[in-house]
């Protein structure tokens, strides 16, 4: 369908499953475009223009090409703009050019997706640039719409976060439930190492926790609800011994200072949990 991959998603079967979505396959009287069929006929052909109405950070325009190609194989598409990109509003995308039926049929699919990832990568654009020139990182979370995990955290990448564990099995990652089943901080992160788990990170709220967890072997700590002080009260105690994550309270305003502080990396739930959706449309001519 197309040369577009990642690991972990199967981007046939989630165009199949989004399509079969909106064609209401399973429903007594599903499995087709009333619209389209009854309007359209079946060797109209139409181009199109995909379009931003915002300025924003594309992202998603090689899935969005896969939602047409699923429907119309022959479809001729050409994409604009490269993923990551920067566009003004008003800016061309993506041209298309191929059956009317499909077009119409599959619009709305790859709209949405386009339009979500790219509100994502807008998004994480500015908490980048927020964060100014301190040197931290920022990355995502697992907060993310079920299902999609991978096409959002792709999201992020294009607007210049880096993931944070993809998911339950790449890290472990202790909270404060799991410390409070475990009975302490050296417990938990120690019952983790001797499992033979390489990446544990541990959540620590309060500075006298730090040294529990490193002495019990704590590969990376997520700082979490410090303020600013506190941050860099913890990251001048760890000084370098594993990296350091400032978690908790981040937006636009406060993730400048909460950077400045020397951590490593900085998280933030709302890249995916809360990103609006980017402007974007499709305009067809018929051929």
């Amino acid at each position: 369908m197309t040369a577009f991959a990642l690991p972990g998603l199967d981007l046939d079967a989630f165009v199949r499953a989004m399509l079969d979505e909106d064609l209401g396959v399973g429903w007594p009287g599903g499995g087709h475009d009333v619209t389209a069929e009854s309007v359209i006929p079946a060797d109209a052909r139409f181009s199109g223009v995909m379009d931003s109405r915002d300025a924003i950070v594309v992202a998603g325009l090689p899935i969005a090409a896969a939602f047409f190609h699923a429907l119309d194989p022959a479809m001729q598409i050409e994409i604009l703009v490269e993923e990551g990109a920067e566009v003004e509003p008003g800016a061309d995308l993506m041209r298309l050019t191929g059956n009317a039926r499909a077009m119409l049929t599959a619009e709305r699919s790859a709209l949405n997706t386009v339009q979500h990832l790219s509100g994502i990568a807008t998004m994480t654009r500015e908490y980048v640039r927020a964060m100014g020139d301190a040197g931290a990182v920022l990355l995502d979370t697992r907060k993310t719409i079920p299902g999609l995990r991978h096409l959002e955290k792709y999201a992020t990448r294009m607007g210049g976060a880096q993931n944070h564990r993809m998911g339950l099995w790449d890290a472990a990652m202790i909270k404060d439930n799991h410390i409070l089943v475990a009975g302490s901080v050296e417990q938990a992160v120690g019952a983790a190492r001797r499992a033979g788990v390489e990446q544990v990170i541990c959540e620590v709220d309060r500075i006298e926790q730090i040294e529990p967890a490193l002495a019990a072997g704590a590969s990376h700590l997520l700082l979490d609800n410090m303020p600013p002080e506190t941050l860099r009260e913890a990251v001048a105690l760890v000084a370098g011994r594993v990296p350091t994550e400032a978690s908790g309270g981040v937006n636009l305003a406060t993730i400048g200072a909460i950077a400045a502080t020397g951590v490593d990396y900085v998280s933030v739930g709302r890249l995916t949990q809360s990103a609006p959706a980017a402007d974007i449309g499709l305009d067809f001519t018929p051929l």
